[in-house]
């Protein structure tokens, strides 16, 4: 069942999924597009759409309004009223389970930097393939990140560095980064571990690395260190 407003619209709630498939929440101003992208989600048996809304004030209204809960948001950057980064932002504050997939046709370092700096955990664009789509969709739902390189490619070096005036990365915060994005996907115990310190240590690793590097989360720091280099892709 699922009742439609004028702009946003409730597939149901997280509580209705079946147990194998996961949450999504669609938040974009391009109402054909939004149809399209909620339709063929919809169609993906992993997952289940559970609310769309045109921008991030209707959206966030209804999370609040209805007691939705997603996995995974799809979030366009570009939109009025509330545009992505807030929208991502809010996620972020107050519903800090929910992975982002910061959606876009703005093929800049600039964008991508906003997105993961809001707290995204991946970043595509419009004019994806289905396949890269789903394998975005796919990313950050199960491994918590996305990273495909695109944008890197075409950023000047200024951008694969750290910005003007941080403190450059010290030896041991460099290890714990490379750590923290082994795709084995090490808990802080295991990494403190791994690195002979205590797991408060570890932390503060963790708080400085995201400082440096100008991110919130362990993916935005994954997707970060790969950009800049710091790991493989």
């Amino acid at each position: 069942m699922w009742k439609e407003s004028p702009t946003v619209v409730f597939f149901g709630t997280a509580m209705d999924a079946p147990p194998l498939r996961i949450p999504v929440a669609l938040v974009d101003d391009h109402t054909l597009l939004r149809n399209m992208l909620g339709t063929m989600i919809g169609n993906m048996p992993e997952y289940e759409m559970v609310l769309d809304a045109a921008n991030g004030a209707e959206f966030v209204k209804a999370m609040e309004t209805s007691g939705t809960r997603s996995g995974v948001a799809v979030v366009d950057l570009h939109m009025p009223v509330m545009d992505g980064y807030e929208t991502i932002a809010w996620l972020h504050k107050h519903r800090p389970g929910t992975r982002v997939l910061a959606l876009t046709f703005e093929r800049t370092q600039q964008a991508m930097d906003r997105a993961l700096q809001a707290g995204a955990c991946g970043f595509v664009l419009k004019d994806a393939s289905y396949p890269e789509f789903k394998h975005a969709l796919d990313q950050v739902a199960t491994r918590g990140y996305y990273t495909n390189g695109l944008v890197l490619e075409d950023a000047p070096q200024e951008f694969r560095e750290l910005p003007p005036g941080r403190m450059p990365l010290t030896d041991r915060e460099l290890e714990f980064i490379r750590l923290a994005c082994d795709p084995r996907e090490l808990t802080h115990e295991t990494i403190a571990e791994l690195m002979d310190v205590h797991r408060r240590t570890v932390d503060g690793y963790r708080n400085s690395a995201f400082a440096k590097l100008g991110v919130k989360t362990r993916a935005g720091m994954v997707l970060m260190a790969v950009q800049i280099g710091l790991v493989p892709g």
